[in-house]
């Protein structure tokens, strides 16, 4: 039996960053992880580059049953901090669109930033073999792993949710939270592509191409956000950034709006028909040949000065407000992250921790925090990680 201050399960970026600053605080720290690999989302997360945060990582963009739990984590330790500590290791870095900050060279670079920073800290971690009985008694958290047995006073729960299973993702998190007192928001797939049924397949045959879009989610209970970039058809549906940011906001039975003709003024198929009374709907759209030859067939529209007024003003409308009505999303395995998690209500938002429970923690996607694409997901992993290493 081995005794230390903390045990943090989980050695993603969340139990790193929360295991490297309190080991630097002086506590006594142990990760413990089914996997042989630390950091495996990170690996391979932006092609293999790390979106490792973004400039513009503010509350309002992440989606949780509390929109202001966030507040607290993301407004002590922010991106700038984060970049911070990347330039101090002297990781080459760029800033492509929308404050998306990616390494220049490998997302391993990130990986072994973190475990150095454990190093300093004297963190101890022990990879592989399965996580077993976990109990509490006299203030005190047991964790059976690999054959030995682990006791500390604080327990932080950093195992993730059941996205990307094929890197060893589970539903852990909510089972233990669960056997521990704590509720669970119900776990959807997120930042994923959606599925179209078999009455939108004309658009099914479209895969492969893309077009920048305005795509949103119909306002439901205060549910709802738009996104201007690409949206991407696919041989099951839709994709591509825009869709991906959406299917966050989406619920089965709801509709999906997308702005096939974003920044058009209204009228400009009547003045097109002015201009070229013999041009097709399909030649004046500002769009990929196909997808435009696939549109102006559903609308019903050929040649544009047999069209009248009204009729072109109702096709604009359409254009600026097409309804897809999904059927479901690609799920957990090709979702980036997850939706819902263990609920908020019970958790302080300064230090992560159980109001119930003391010594018992959670953090990044294993809580009820989901952030937009584009390394709004790891900046809840430092920052959440960081607000539990300050109690621990």
């Amino acid at each position: 039996m081995e005794q230390f201050d903390a045990i943090v399960l989980g050695a993603g970026g969340a139990g790193l960053m929360c295991a490297a600053v309190a080991g630097q605080r002086g506590r006594r720290v142990v990760v413990l992880d089914h996997g042989t690999e630390p950091g495996r989302k990170i690996v391979i997360s932006g092609g293999g580059r790390c979106n490792f945060t973004n400039r513009e990582a503010i509350p309002e963009r992440y989606v949780s049953a509390n929109p202001h739990f966030a507040k607290s984590a993301l407004g002590r330790y922010t991106a700038q901090d984060f970049l911070g500590l990347v330039e101090r290791y002297g990781i080459a870095w760029h800033e492509k669109t929308l404050g998306q900050l990616f390494c220049d060279g490998s997302a391993r670079q990130i990986v072994a930033m973190l475990l150095d920073e454990c190093d300093k800290g004297a963190v101890t971690l022990r990879l592989g073999g399965q996580i077993g009985e976990i109990g509490h008694a006299d203030a005190r958290f047991t964790v059976a792993h690999h054959g030995r047995r682990y006791v500390a006073p604080a327990l932080v729960i950093a195992t993730g949710g059941p996205s990307i299973p094929k890197l060893g993702a589970t539903g852990f998190a909510y089972d233990l939270a669960r056997r521990f007192g704590l509720k669970v928001v119900e776990p959807r797939p997120a930042l994923v592509p959606l599925t179209l049924p078999g009455e939108e397949a004309l658009f099914r045959a479209l895969s492969g191409v893309a077009t920048p879009v305005v795509a949103g989610s119909l306002p439901v209970k205060g549910r709802g956000a738009s996104f201007a970039e690409a949206a991407l058809f696919t041989h099951r549906g839709l994709s591509g950034p825009a869709i991906l940011q959406v299917s966050s906001y989406w619920r089965p039975g709801e509709a999906v709006t997308i702005d096939l003709v974003p920044g058009a003024a209204p009228g400009w198929l009547r003045e097109a028909k002015r201009a070229r009374p013999r041009g097709t709907l399909a030649s004046v759209l500002p769009l990929p040949g196909r997808l435009g030859d696939a549109l102006a067939e559903v609308i019903g529209i050929t040649e544009l000065g047999t069209a009248t007024d009204r009729v072109l003003e109702d096709a604009e409308r359409r254009l600026a407000d097409w309804r897809f009505h999904p059927n479901g999303t690609e799920g957990f395995a090709k979702a980036e992250v997850t939706v819902g998690g263990i609920a908020t209500a019970g958790l302080s938002s300064k230090t992560m921790e159980a109001r119930h429970l003391p010594g018992l923690y959670a953090i990044g996607e294993a809580v009820d925090v989901t952030g937009w694409l584009g390394g709004y997901n790891f900046q809840w992993a430092w920052a959440s990680g960081w607000a539990a290493a300050q109690a621990v």
